[in-house]
């Protein structure tokens, strides 16, 4: 329907700057209301899908947020479930993640405990001056001076109360003892038997827990000792070896609980005879490694 005389449609669109106005359909300079009409209608219908579409994409937009805020707030440092924004071109890496690093040169490094486990790699020259040497020895601020020593194959006449037995059922291979004393009127001595492997040394050692003793060794300037006075007496053990003490007073007295002296003596002499041992089996796992 139209209210004008003739003339060309009119070319104008809202949405295209300098397009023609549609304010005159003829000369006489009357608005053509039909199309101003059918413009208003259009522009209308375009704001409307405008509206529509632009409220979706903020409606994405605000989901994607909301998305992203619950990964955030369900995660330390690591997102749950499984990504779903992943672009196109993109994909999950499959596999381990674990890197790989060439081998090196180096060997670990020996075991000294290997060593001294058995008879088979323990071959180092074993004697009562490897395992006790020089004339004395320091533990602490303690200066223990070494008296007689002994080394024997017949270990059960080392050995006192259920000792004897318990050595040769076990297959002991020598029994070695040296005495130490500490100038305070004490003196203990160790004594550490030899066997093929650590499995028998560990049977001796549950074995020996009672009445079981490695006898006093006197000489080389130390009187008699623990010959019938109570005295403190150890049982250890590392790899083939069971090392004992049997230690107390030059003079004949009871060892009591009280007498935390004869006690720091004894831990003063396990440890050095357990280091002594010990150093033996590095001193042969370094000989070993440099073949």
């Amino acid at each position: 329907m139209s209210y004008g005389q003739g003339g060309p449609q009119s070319q104008w669109d809202p949405w295209k700057p300098h397009s023609q106005q549609p304010w005159s359909s003829g000369d006489d300079g009357t608005p053509d209301w039909a199309a101003l009409a059918e413009a208003s209608e259009s522009r209308n219908k375009r704001r409307k899908v405008l509206f529509i579409g632009g409220g979706a994409v903020a409606t994405v937009a605000i989901g994607t947020a909301v998305a992203m805020a619950v990964v955030s707030a369900n995660s330390s440092n690591n997102a749950n479930g499984t990504p779903t924004n992943l672009p196109a071109s993109a994909s999950v890496p499959s596999g381990s993640a674990t890197p790989s690093f060439a081998p090196t040169s180096a060997p670990p490094p020996l075991n000294p405990k290997d060593f001294i486990a058995s008879a088979k790699k323990d071959t180092a020259p074993l004697s009562a001056d490897s395992l006790f040497p020089g004339t004395q020895l320091t533990m602490g601020d303690t200066v223990y001076k070494k008296g007689a020593t002994d080394d024997t194959t017949k270990c059960a006449t080392g050995a006192g109360g259920t000792l004897p037995k318990i050595l040769d059922a076990n297959h002991c291979t020598r029994l070695i003892r040296a005495t130490y004393t500490n100038g305070g009127g004490i003196a203990i001595t160790v004594g550490v038997a030899v066997f093929d492997d650590q499995g028998q040394a560990a049977k001796v050692k549950a074995q020996a827990a009672k009445k079981a003793v490695v006898r006093s060794l006197p000489g080389n300037g130390v009187k008699s000792f623990c010959d019938a006075a109570v005295c403190l007496t150890t049982t250890n053990a590392v790899g083939r070896y069971v090392y004992f003490t049997t230690g107390g007073f030059l003079d004949g007295k009871d060892v009591t609980n009280k007498d935390t002296k004869v006690f720091r003596v004894g831990d003063d002499l396990q440890q050095f005879t357990f280091n002594s041992i010990y150093r033996r089996g590095q001193a042969e796992a370094s000989a070993a490694a440099n073949k």
